[in-house]
């Protein structure tokens, strides 16, 4: 499918191979299968079908779906407050850390909670440890911690596990960037046995967005070992019902709309740009995030169950994250390869680790010029995570709840950091052509 004018892309719906557009296509003249529920004939029930992968690959008691990360992440919020009314108080405080996008922010904010916003570390971009005990001692109304595992990169769960226990916080894991990846617990024998992400805490949520690790436009799952809480998912999933059947068009047209007429005229004078502002200004394609969003609130699609066609997307994209996982890894090896010896700062290995390669993210300090250059001249769409401390760009901090000043490594690491692509749709060729666009920052 590549031609002069297809972008070499990031996050227009990196994962869409021809076998998911086919699969749209023939969902999108089915509408009876848009909704169904878990049980039905064959080529129905694709909810539970995937709730019931998910436990399996993970290992979990519990897996419930939702039509995006957030909805996921606010569903476990609001089953601990159905489940412990006492500790969740309104004005309650989640530790959170900043370096993320405004979908990790709001469905602390819809649940009525706080944000304490810790700074990240600069190896690995997930949470500091020194800063996060310091935020523990000075907010002593903080009841939970939320882990981002942040592009894909494990934080380290040994020491975050501790802090934990010792502090009485309900751990919840946001892999949104980290399907497939694993920690290998210390034990005093060296490296215990991998877990994967989602399982260390009370909780984790993932994420099937547009351009995570698999793709359903839309969609995420949150998981759970713990038995209480489990039944409050059910619940708090079972009350939400499903998105329009108008906001479910939208999600099947967007792998057809981006595949066949977007992408190979994007850059054609400006058609396929111009065809993709239009068609979300007119709503027949929807945004990654809203600007109700950038402001806090709550569009009336979010929080919703997912839709069975969705779980039917989500489920063709699942079957395909071995290969999926291969392919990031080997174009991972080959930048770090082509890159070292230069002025870029490349990611860290750890051993205790597996990650699951969703960008490979590089540092140097010019990168918002380097980010500019490639998107306006070279057809290269780079690094659109993270320019800000909460993306996207445009997201109001303050109603956020977040000041400038407040996380000084986020607000740092977000005017170095650019994202290279990494999914099934860059080959080595196009690999190749980003490494010899940024050599020229050497």
């Amino acid at each position: 499918m590549s031609n002069y004018f297809r972008p070499i892309s990031i996050s227009l719906s990196p994962n869409v191979e021809k076998d998911d557009v086919k699969l749209a296509l023939n969902l999108i003249i089915r509408p009876w299968l848009w909704t169904q529920r878990r049980q039905g004939s064959a080529g129905q029930g694709a909810i539970g079908e995937l709730e019931r992968q998910f436990r399996d690959y993970l290992g979990v008691k519990y897996a419930f779906s939702f039509n995006s990360g957030r909805s996921a992440f606010y569903a476990i919020l609001r089953a601990l407050q159905k489940t412990d009314q006492t500790a969740f108080a309104k004005s309650s405080g989640v530790l959170i850390q900043a370096f993320t996008c405004n979908a990790s922010i709001n469905p602390v904010l819809w649940a009525g909670l706080e944000p304490i916003y810790v700074d990240c570390n600069e190896d690995d971009f997930n949470v500091d440890i020194e800063d996060l005990k310091n935020k523990i001692t000075q907010n002593p109304s903080a009841k939970i911690l939320v882990v981002q595992h942040t592009f894909g990169l494990p934080a380290n769960m040994d020491e975050i596990v501790n802090i934990c226990k010792n502090n009485n916080l309900i751990l919840i894991e946001d892999c949104a960037h980290s399907l497939g990846a694993e920690w290998k617990p210390a034990s005093a024998e060296g490296f215990g046995v991998a877990k994967k992400v989602g399982t260390f805490g009370k909780a984790g949520f993932f994420s099937f967005s547009r351009d995570k690790v698999i793709s359903s436009v839309y969609g995420g799952i949150a998981v759970t070992n713990d038995e209480k809480l489990g039944e409050a998912l059910r619940q708090v999933q079972g009350k939400m019902g499903f998105p329009s059947l108008f906001w479910i068009f939208q999600q099947i047209l967007h792998p057809i709309l981006l595949y066949y007429f977007i992408l190979p005229i994007y850059n054609f004078l400006d058609l396929g740009k111009i065809m993709l502002v239009f068609s979300q200004i007119t709503h027949v394609l929807s945004k990654a995030v809203s600007w109700q969003e950038k402001r806090g609130l709550k569009p009336n699609y979010f929080p919703k169950a997912m839709p069975n066609a969705m779980a039917v997307m989500a489920l063709n994209q699942f079957s395909k994250l071995d290969r999926f996982y291969s392919h990031r890894k080997k174009l991972f090896e080959y930048y770090r390869e082509n890159l070292k010896n230069t002025r870029f700062i490349l990611p860290q290995e750890n051993l205790q680790s597996k990650q699951s390669y969703l960008r490979f993210t590089v540092r140097h300090v010019k990168a918002s010029e380097i980010i500019y250059e490639s998107w306006h001249k070279q057809n290269i769409l780079l690094g659109d995570w993270y320019t800000t401390p909460i993306a996207p760009f445009d997201t109001k901090l303050e109603q956020m709840k977040y000041r400038l000043g407040l996380c000084p490594m986020a607000e740092k690491l977000a005017k170095e950091t650019l994202n290279l692509p990494t999914h099934i749709n860059i080959f080595q060729e196009d690999a190749t052509r980003i490494i010899n666009f940024l050599k020229k920052w050497n």
